[in-house]
This record gives structure tokens, sequence and C-alpha cells, in this order.
């Protein structure tokens, strides 16, 4: 439940930095936000990251929905046990589901996010969490989940199959 939370929180956060943008920038139009390093640019993208399959937004819209449901049955299973495996499904879940709203409530995808000191897609807080949740959830799975996850227990008089 708790990872449950955790994603609901990142996704409301998403939506809330979503909503600000429209209504206080005009589409188009950039406002300062961290001096030489980063504005707030209103853009409206109906693709995927980098506005790859642009105008696909429906179905994008089914892909994140299917990648959604399989995140979130992942976490009720539970695929990770241990809470950094969790924490990681959670918030790429949240990525998912925050831009997931926005293709099927408003037809587009609400960019803000826009680095000045190099030239890079304008990106929201759902893109953030898809990118360093799914970073963390790959270096988990390689580097960490066969020393932190549980092991099953295997019972005393089970049949030796080393040989």
């Amino acid at each position: 439940m708790l990872y449950f939370i955790l994603a609901a929180a990142l996704t409301a956060l998403d939506q809330l930095v979503k909503f600000l943008v429209r209504a206080n920038i005009p589409l188009g139009d950039s406002v300062p936000f961290i001096p030489h390093v980063m504005e707030l640019t209103y853009v409206q993208n109906t693709g995927a990251a980098f506005s790859l399959f642009s105008g696909h937004t429906w179905a994008l819209g089914i892909v994140s929905l299917l990648v959604s449901l399989v995140l979130a049955a992942a976490l009720m299973k539970p695929v990770f046990r241990h809470p950094v495996g969790r924490t990681c499904l959670a918030v790429v879940l949240a990525g998912a589901v925050g831009n997931l709203i926005d293709r099927f409530a408003l037809g587009f995808v609400t960019d803000m996010f826009r680095t000045l000191f190099i030239r890079f897609a304008v990106f929201n807080v759902a893109d953030i969490c898809v990118v360093v949740g799914g970073i963390a959830l790959c270096l988990y799975a390689c580097f960490f989940c066969d020393k932190l996850e549980p092991k099953p227990e295997v019972p005393h008089d089970a049949p030796d199959t080393d040989g």
C-alpha cells in the first residue's frame, strides 16, 4: 500500500505542475526557472520522448495503460520484496500514470522543463520519474537484487540437488 501511495503522490505532483504551467504560461512561451540552467516552457507533446511518434497519442496512451497495469501487478505480486526494488517500480508507475492521464484527458502530454545549458527535449515530472525510476530499477535488478532480495526458504528435509 505504501508504494501505491508514493506513486499516487508523485502522480499528483506531476499533475499539479502541469496544471500550473497550463494555467500560467501561454503555449510556447517560457519563464525563467533556474537561471542559466533551466526555464519553464509550455509545450504540448502528442508523441513520446523527443516527440517520437508525434500524433499517435491514443496508441501511446494504450501502451502507457498496459505498462501501468504491468507495473501495478508487479507491485501487488510483489516481484521485488525489498523496499528499494519496490520503490523503483512505484516511481516508474507514477511516471507512466502521469503521462497516461494527460494523453487520455487532454490528447497531449504537457511538457515544461527546458534545459538551457544543453540542447535537449522539453520534459515533465512524469518523464523524470520514468527515467530516474527506470535507471534505478535496472541498476537494482542487475547489481543489487541478488544481494537484497530475501531468498526462498528451503525446507531442511528437502533433497540435495547440488549433485
